[in-house]
């Protein structure tokens, strides 16, 4: 836990003073930090008042939490009793369901997804604030979005450290492949004979029969479960300090808890000048970008244009293997065969097969080509949530220079379905894992001379999936690049930058000119409207002058 000092620190006085308008030099460090620290240490003392614990959070959290236990009990219930039933006792479930079109199956599948979706994001928020509150303990916090995945608080055994979160990797992983492993189709053509006006005629009916597959249904329900007890040891293993997803109450709060020091002179400076020598400034027209502002966007963006190569490269092998080993009665690949869905069977399809019989590992890597395949694609959409949270703390952030100002506590389901890049980043997730299902399915059939699952392949919908994450790797890659107008300088979120910023706390905020001064004028926060900040003027903070 920081704590207060008297005596200055050599990086609060060490810029460039050849970059300034010339003027009078700052006074002497010695002389006016500690009416500083006494300002900081008075806010501090009143800043209970303005954030807040976010209870109503919690209780959405937990009944997230609670929903997801009961669905991977469901699960998990239904897998066993569905391996129960299985004479054979393999993995294909005796259960079957009729369907009248593909359509019926896609959206069942589509479904699931979607319910995988809400189960993941409820624990992963869970997760996530006890992992922020894990870092801040240790004076690790940094930003308030964080990668929860591919960050980790000290110690082995630590809920919220490296080995609990590479487990969660995996189970996140598992939790999208075992869901597109659940149903199986097939289809076969019926022709069914009736009379018109005398003649008989004979028509054509495709139908469509839906297997249920045990394993992969209980497995699904032990990821959802396990990931549900990996959050609930999280929260109950540190102290959290605020359940808000607002960067505004958690600064406050660990200002408060003094975990967060305001430095001086800072009023001005923007998150990507933090490791630059510098004090007093003038504001900038434009801001830095998140791409330059927070080091993991970079390589956010990075593993997503990653992804969308890999996803080429599969489309191309998968096209070679279908040219190459193709039957005689296959057609070749042109712009016309184009489809969303499938056209039949074997529309186009690299194929390959393993036995389910017997008590062999032959299920352990059925299980696993899927999830060779899907785990980076799960990976990679867990990381652009990194992007998607980021530019929503800047935008909050951004309400202070606006009419209405910036209310510091925010609503937690307002925040997600207010922000179109929260509801698209939520429909694209289950949206991109259903495509995968299409452009790699499984069909039983027989292998070996045994029970077994056929692997399909699809070349077009493999080309189809690439397209979509290409059009999500560019949205994001904008959006990263993208740099925020007016003087206002930017956060992203992160923590010290905002109490540098911020020096009144209150629940409305907005933020400009507060003070003229010679030579230094001060700009930071009230609860009332202020004035645009003057941009021939050099701004340091409050007592600057002094």
């Amino acid at each position: 836990m920081a704590t207060t000092s008297s005596k200055p620190t050599n990086h609060y006085w060490d810029w460039d003073p050849t970059s300034l308008l010339s003027c009078d030099t700052l006074p002497s460090p010695r002389h006016d930090l500690g009416s500083l620290i006494s300002d900081t240490t008075s806010i501090i003392e009143t800043g209970t008042e303005f954030y807040d614990r976010s209870l109503t959070s919690r209780r959405y959290a937990l009944v997230g939490m609670v929903c997801s236990g009961v669905v991977s009990c469901c699960c998990i219930i239904a897998g066993i009793f569905i391996m129960a039933t299985d004479k054979e006792g393999g993995m294909m479930a005796e259960i079957t369901v009729i369907l009248s079109s593909n359509l019926q199956k896609e959206m069942i599948t589509l479904g699931l997804n979607l319910i995988v979706t809400l189960c993941t994001e409820s624990t992963g928020f869970v997760h996530g604030i006890s992992l922020r509150s894990a870092l801040a303990s240790e004076s690790r916090l940094r930003f308030n979005s964080n990668l929860r995945l591919l960050n980790a608080a000290r110690g082995w055994r630590n809920p919220n450290g490296a080995l609990s979160n590479g487990i969660m990797a995996v189970l996140l992983i598992i939790s999208y492949s075992s869901a597109s492993l659940v149903t199986l189709t097939e289809s076969w053509m019926e022709i069914i004979g009736s009379s018109d006006n005398g003649h008989e005629v004979d028509q054509i009916f495709t139908i469509y029969s839906t297997s249920i597959l045990g394993l992969p249904l209980l497995l699904l329900g032990v990821a959802l479960f396990l990931q549900v007890v990996i959050a609930w040891s999280a929260i109950r293993a540190v102290k959290i300090l605020t359940w808000s997803s607002s960067a505004f109450d958690l600064t406050a709060a660990l200002v408060h808890h003094t975990q967060l020091i305001p430095v001086p002179f800072r009023c001005m400076r923007a998150v990507s000048n933090l490791d630059v020598h510098g004090g007093p400034a003038k504001p900038s027209d434009k801001q830095p970008s998140a791409w330059h502002a927070h080091p993991s966007i970079r390589k956010v963006i990075r593993s997503l244009w990653g992804l969308v190569l890999a996803c080429a490269v599969w489309a191309t092998l998968a096209m070679y293997f279908y040219n190459k080993y193709k039957s005689s009665s296959s057609g070749m690949i042109t712009s016309k065969s184009w489809s969303f869905f499938p056209n039949n069977q074997f529309s186009y399809a690299a194929i390959y097969g393993m036995p389910l019989s017997g008590n062999g590992p032959w299920w352990i890597l059925y299980l696993a080509n899927v999830a060779v395949f899907q785990g980076p694609l799960t990976l990679g959409l867990h990381c652009s949530e990194l992007i998607v949270d980021v530019i929503r703390d800047e935008r909050h952030w951004r309400c202070a220079s606006g009419t209405k100002g910036l209310k510091s506590t925010t609503n937690p389901l307002k925040s997600v379905f207010a922000n179109p890049l929260c509801l698209i980043l939520f429909v694209v997730k289950p949206v991109l894992h259903w495509m995968f299902g299409l452009a790699f399915t499984t069909n039983p059939g027989v292998y070996l001379g045994t029970r077994g699952i056929a692997f399909y392949m699809y070349t077009i919908q493999i080309w189809n999936l690439c397209i979509v994450l290409l059009i999500f790797a560019c949205c994001c890659t904008l959006v990263s690049l993208r740099r925020p107008h007016g003087p206002q300088p930017a956060a992203y979120g992160h923590l010290q930058t905002l109490a540098n910023l911020v020096d009144e706390w209150w629940p409305v905020m907005w933020w400009g000119h507060k003070e003229d001064g010679i030579p230094y004028c001060h700009a930071g926060t009230s609860d009332h409207s202020l004035p645009a900040v003057k941009m021939d003027c050099i701004y340091a903070g409050s007592g600057s002058n002094q």
